[in-house]
């Protein structure tokens, strides 16, 4: 275990999601060291850096399937648990009782029928294209603000939220026949019209969120609403076999270099192991571990119990009796509508979607790219390398080089993409820096170009044009820089 501080007034311990692992020697330190320094020469690429994901990376295929394979360092018998844990990604639920035990415990009230629904192609999620098409891989969280009962008094800064009363901690549009869905999601766009230099302009949507035709009553007057779009899949075990202390020694939440970047951990109790531990994964890293993240969307999205949460009604509240009272699909065989031995299979799975391999990383305009990416200060949340742990019992994630363009902190991104709403540690205005790997095959994957937490962004262009707070100043750096430049930047984005 690392003992690191988690903020310069708070000592904890930060546990790694995996224990089994080697401390590093001195040696293998300095050469970590070396092969992640930021280059001085951008007329060739560095070394490796065609391979995203080290050893796991997979070729960049030209179909919808590029998300979708397993880690090319995977065994024989490991690709048969992977296809065996897509299985589950992918099953669709059905209601209780039914005589298809296996698949049984849909809802009462779901997002979702099956993971894959929001996880299209293990790719990203997306807003509802008209007036006529619904709100699947897309939901509101809500939640008011007190403290639980069990809030973790051992996190320094917590904030402390409760769910809704009528409504939990997410909004469900589906529900099973003679249970009333939960809201509509609606939404509107106003456009914003953004100058960029050399004449050009751009145009944002700013969007307005509203939870209609609510079926449970009104949500609480003080609810905090946060709307979600499922993000990809790719690379998960290798951001959870990133070090702790590596993550933690890029933090600088008092700014104390000075250089507007005050990025911090967000500490998160994890269900799984009982303690404090770094979130890594979701829009504000409220999940540590990719087998809690897995259990919780099985729970909210879905209405599937498992180990980690029981519930057999999902996110049902005390006001929703007949959601709690309905059948479900728990049973003496199982015990849990998915259990311990599924759960491991859809964890493995989800650790282990292959990182496509870079393009095009000798091209003139992507090196120009790279270097204006690192020069505008964009580098300073996106770190771009890393090295896992060295771990015995997982090989196909120990030890690799990997580019996947994140610091897995909390940054102020400013009051254009607030959500006022907070979670564990993080505030309103935070989010964690997304990875950026893969992110240039969104459109092939996804069939769409939307990014950001909400899918506002519509391009890379808007995505980096919403940047406020903490990157207020790369963003207005781009904003100026010349077209060239803009351009080289936005095509060495789409070679990640």
């Amino acid at each position: 275990m690392a003992a690191l501080t988690a903020t310069s007034s708070q000592a904890t311990e930060l546990r790694d999601p995996h224990l089994n692992f080697l401390p590093r020697t001195a040696e293998e330190r300095a050469r970590i060291d070396a092969v992640t320094a930021t280059p001085d020469d951008f007329s060739v690429p560095q070394r490796f850096e065609e391979l995203s994901a080290g050893a796991a990376t997979v070729r960049a295929r030209t179909d919808a399937d590029a998300f979708s394979q397993p880690s090319a360092n995977l065994s024989f018998e490991q690709e048969l648990d992977f296809k065996v844990g897509n299985g589950f990604f992918k099953k669709i639920w059905v209601s209780s009782p039914s005589s298809t035990l296996a698949s049984d415990g849909l809802g009462p009230l779901y997002n979702a029928r099956s993971c894959q629904r929001c996880h299209i192609k293990d790719g990203r999620g997306h807003t509802p294209n008209g007036p006529d098409d619904n709100a699947v891989s897309m939901f509101l969280r809500v939640s008011v603000p007190g403290k639980p009962e069990g809030a973790p008094a051992e996190i320094e800064d917590y904030i402390a939220t409760l769910p809704d009363p009528s409504y939990g901690t997410q909004l469900q549009d589906f529900a099973l026949a003679g249970h009333p869905a939960e809201y509509r999601l609606d939404i509107t766009y106003e456009e914003v019209p953004v100058a960029l230099s050399d004449g050009e302009t751009a145009s944002l949507r700013r969007p307005s969120y509203k939870a209609a035709d609510l079926g449970y009553g009104p949500l609480h007057p003080d609810a905090m609403l946060s709307p979600r779009v499922a993000p990809q899949m790719i690379g998960l075990g290798l951001l959870e076999s990133i070090p702790v202390e590596d993550l933690l020694a890029k933090a600088d939440p008092d700014d104390e270099d000075g250089d507007g970047i005050s990025g911090r951990p967000n500490i998160v109790w994890s269900t799984e192991f009982g303690e404090p531990m770094m979130g890594r994964f979701g829009h504000k890293a409220g999940m540590p571990t990719v087998m809690e993240q897995s259990a919780a969307a099985f729970a909210g999205d879905i209405g599937i119990s498992s180990p980690l949460y029981p519930a057999p009604y999902g996110d049902c509240t005390e006001l929703q009796a007949n959601c709690i009272d309905a059948p479900h699909g728990d049973n003496d065989a199982r015990g849990f509508e998915i259990d311990a031995i599924g759960m491991d299979l859809v964890a493995f799975y989800s650790r282990n979607l292959g990182v496509p391999a870079r393009r095009d990383t000798d091209d003139p305009e992507v090196l120009r790219g790279k270097e204006v990416f690192l020069a505008s200060g964009c580098a300073s949340c996106h770190t771009p390398a890393y090295v896992t742990h060295r771990m015995p019992d997982r090989p196909e994630q120990s030890f690799q080089l990997i580019w996947p363009y994140t610091d897995l902190l909390l940054h102020d991104m400013g009051e254009g993409l607030a959500d006022n709403r907070p979670e564990a540690r993080a505030t309103g205005r935070e989010w964690r820096t997304p990875p950026l790997w893969g992110i240039g095959l969104t459109q092939r994957v996804s069939g769409h170009t939307q990014f950001l937490h909400d899918g506002r962004a519509r391009s890379l262009l808007e995505a980096i044009l919403w940047h406020g707070g903490e990157a207020q100043a790369a963003r207005d750096t781009v904003v100026s820089m010349p077209k060239a430049d803009r351009d080289a930047l936005i095509r060495f984005l789409g070679s990640l």
